[in-house]
């Protein structure tokens, strides 16, 4: 129980701002995983999805929920992961 008026304003501004950062996680781990998901089954898709992998990550950034670095690492972690695909893909060819 918050002791002043204030930190009863806090209280409830956390947990809202707790439910948003949660919705806003999930959807860049659901991007992620479905970014992965199609390197792994139709390159042809790939570079689609990943866009909106970024897309989500940076909505991320603009919202504060993770960081510009943490983000701008995944997003070259990803990037990185399609180009070793089509590598990949073009080698077999």
């Amino acid at each position: 129980m918050p002791n002043t008026k204030s930190a009863g304003r806090r209280t409830r501004n956390s947990a809202r701002k707790q439910v948003r950062n949660t919705v806003v996680r999930t959807q860049v781990k659901t991007a992620v995983k479905k970014f992965r998901a199609a390197v792994e089954s139709s390159l042809d898709t790939s570079p689609e999805v990943l866009r909106v992998a970024i897309s989500t990550l940076d909505k991320a950034v603009k919202k504060g929920v993770i960081k510009r670095n943490t983000a701008d690492r995944k997003k070259s972690r990803l990037t990185i992961a399609l180009n070793k695909a089509t590598a990949a893909a073009a080698a077999k060819k």
